[in-house]
């Protein structure tokens, strides 16, 4: 484990972000880990890229001097796995917004699947969700749609390097992605219900790579914690 000098001077920390915790509770978790195994007053900890509570995975957290690094590290292609349900839309495009519409699959065939997933590769114009944390005259969107105020969003160029079907088991289809900055993964599945004519949303994602950075190499902030306890006791 790094030392103190090592966390200010600056570290890159993979990890793994667990289910319904936000991204910012997770750098507040590696902050007071650090600050406490360390006997620090304060430390610079920041997060490249967001993950929101319902997605788990890769989070790069940054100490001290490499905070600098951030905007370089959200440059960085992405990898996601996940489920996309057919079948019903929510206005969030996942699920932390409550089902507003149902629609029949029974026409679905995996054929079409396939091929909605080959119109959603490459370079796309993607609208964003109403219910993001993207701002909008100084207010992020999520809260003009808590307040039910309809908001003009403007579509933004992304590229998606890769949109591969995983399995198949209708409603639910499992997926792939590797895409560049600034994708919503929720936006793809609400596109992907559209193209198919069934509607869908997001109900299952997890962040596997960020750039060469993999998942299969982080931690959960729990474990990041108690290896820092444990080699202080030690030493």
């Amino acid at each position: 484990m790094k030392s103190k000098e090592d966390f200010l001077e600056g570290q890159i920390l993979l990890i793994d972000k667990p289910l319904e915790w936000t991204s910012f509770q997770a750098v507040n978790a590696v902050r007071w880990a650090i600050r406490r195994a360390f006997n620090l007053k304060k430390i610079k900890v920041g997060h490249a890229g967001t993950l929101d509570p319902l997605a788990t995975g890769l989070l790069l957290i940054c100490t001290g001097k490499f905070t600098k690094r951030i905007s370089e590290l959200q440059g960085q292609n992405k990898e996601y796995t996940g489920t996309i349900t057919l079948g019903a839309t929510t206005p969030s495009y996942d699920l932390e917004t409550e089902i507003d519409q149902r629609f029949p699959t029974d026409n679905i065939s995996p054929e079409a699947i396939y091929q909605a997933a080959g119109q959603l590769t490459g370079t796309l114009e993607q609208l964003p969700p109403v219910f993001s944390a993207l701002k909008k005259d100084g207010k992020r969107l999520y809260e003009y749609a808590r307040d039910g105020k309809e908001v003009a969003l403007k579509a933004r160029t992304i590229e998606i390097l890769s949109f591969e079907i995983t399995a198949i088991q209708i409603p639910e289809v499992q997926f792939k992605v590797q895409c560049g900055k600034g994708t919503y993964i929720r936006s793809l599945a609400h596109d992907f219900g559209q193209i198919l004519g069934c509607g869908a949303h997001l109900s299952e994602l997890r962040r596997t790579k960020i750039g060469d950075y993999n998942v299969d190499n982080s931690l959960a902030p729990k474990d990041f914690s108690e290896r820092l306890t444990t080699k202080n006791i030690k030493a």
